[in-house]
């Protein structure tokens, strides 16, 4: 199990800001102004009164009288354990679970599926009722998708191996001339492409694991993920590898993960209405303690 996370107070007194429709959320569109209002960028937030609506005999889910919730293959830790979506452990794990039960489904009310993360994202009907596989939520996917209140802050992370002259980058600006990667689709990859702005353009890989292959192989240089993720990798699947350092995209504004939903779901309203429970009564919080690595040790790169 992680060690516990020190930084997760401060994580979640950024997210509280969302509920108040009184910070600002980021953008994905290049050369833009990269801000948006937290109203124009997201649904409003429901009241929790919403919560009690969705319930097995609502008939509001996919399947009736059973909730369905996908994940991509395999998922990965910490943000799940043993590649096992259903066991309630990892961070994305467990909160799949509190929020299944504040809408009030038992274990034998809650079915998985595996969907691929592109997948998830597209627009058209979905064969789940809500997915979580580290989306950030942005005005951009909203149009294909329902995004939920936010249920967890982060920041990305650049690894290299300790081998690679990239691994002693001081700044950003150290890191153009560096050959990068990330997952295609993901935040991560626009980091790259709208922060760091390398002279070789990025590559991408399909998943996290071919990433990491890449990684050791020497294709890539470094490797940018949400810094969870990085420092799962460093510590537990690549022992050679480093955080190079942690840095906000595009812009000094945190980004945030919510759950995805079938555009225009009758589950949205009660979903939020969950997550947001969830974050008041301090569960978001005390998981994000349990499975999360610290992150504040992590250099600042900018």
């Amino acid at each position: 199990m992680p060690r516990r996370c020190a930084a997760v107070t401060a994580i979640f007194a950024s997210s509280i800001l969302l509920g108040s429709c009184s910070a600002e959320s980021e953008s994905t569109t290049a050369g833009a102004d990269t801000t948006t209002t937290i109203t124009e960028a997201f649904t409003k937030l429901p009241s929790t009164a919403a919560i009690g609506t969705c319930g097995p005999l609502s008939g509001t889910t996919t399947h009736d009288g059973v909730l369905t919730v996908a994940t991509d293959s395999p998922a990965y830790e910490p943000w799940f354990h043993d590649n096992d979506p259903s066991n309630g452990q990892g961070f994305e794990g467990a909160v799949a679970r509190a929020v299944t039960e504040k809408l009030g489904y038992n274990s034998d009310q809650v079915a998985f599926t595996r969907v691929g993360w592109g997948d998830a994202l597209k627009p058209g009907s979905k064969e789940f009722d809500f997915a979580l596989d580290q989306f950030t939520i942005s005005g951009d996917r909203r149009d294909a998708v329902d995004v939920s209140s936010p249920y967890y802050a982060v920041a990305q992370s650049v690894i290299a191996l300790q081998s690679n002259s990239a691994s002693q980058a001081a700044d950003l600006a150290s890191l153009t001339t560096y050959r990068l990667g990330a997952q295609a689709g993901s935040t991560s990859l626009l980091a790259i492409t709208d922060t760091i702005t390398p002279k070789t353009p990025p590559r991408t890989y399909a998943n996290t694991n071919d990433a990491k292959a890449a990684l050791v192989a020497g294709e890539i240089d470094a490797l940018v993920v949400d810094i969870p993720t990085g420092f799962h990798i460093t510590e537990t699947e690549l022992p050679q590898s480093v955080i190079v350092g942690q840095f906000p995209r595009p812009n000094a504004v945190t980004e945030f993960f919510g759950l995805v939903l079938e555009k225009n779901s009758p589950l949205t309203a009660c979903v939020s209405a969950a997550v947001d429970s969830l974050y008041a009564d301090g569960t978001l919080e005390a998981l994000a303690t349990e499975w999360i690595t610290d992150t504040a040790d992590a250099p600042i790169l900018d």
